[in-house]
């Protein structure tokens, strides 16, 4: 996998509701190419271009985002060493990690 765009648009292939519960949320990943995930009523959605309001931002570049999301960096030390930036809901973002499973994208 190597391309950040494809990647997010494919979240929807690894989300898993039964961990979502009742989650409700929308994510705008900012990378070269920005997408926005939307997650309700046990549902995932991607989609292209920037949500009208988001309730969280993730700022990352895309070799970056390609590294958390294939499990070869851990969210914790990207945020720490600057490698993304939240804005917006801290504990949204990291709910995130928690629901997609990143065996299912690849």
């Amino acid at each position: 996998m190597n391309d950040a765009h494809d990647l997010l648009t494919r979240l929807p292939l690894c989300f898993m509701p039964e961990v979502a519960g009742d989650l409700s949320m929308t994510a705008q990943y900012m990378t070269r190419q920005p997408v926005y995930i939307v997650i309700e009523d046990g549902h995932c959605q991607a989609h292209e271009g920037l949500a009208d309001a988001p309730d969280v931002t993730l700022r990352i570049r895309d070799d970056h985002l390609i590294k958390l999301m294939t499990g070869r960096m851990r969210g914790i030390t990207a945020f720490l060493t600057g490698k993304i930036k939240v804005e917006g809901n801290y504990i949204l973002a990291q709910r995130l990690q928690q629901v997609f499973d990143p065996k299912r994208i690849t």
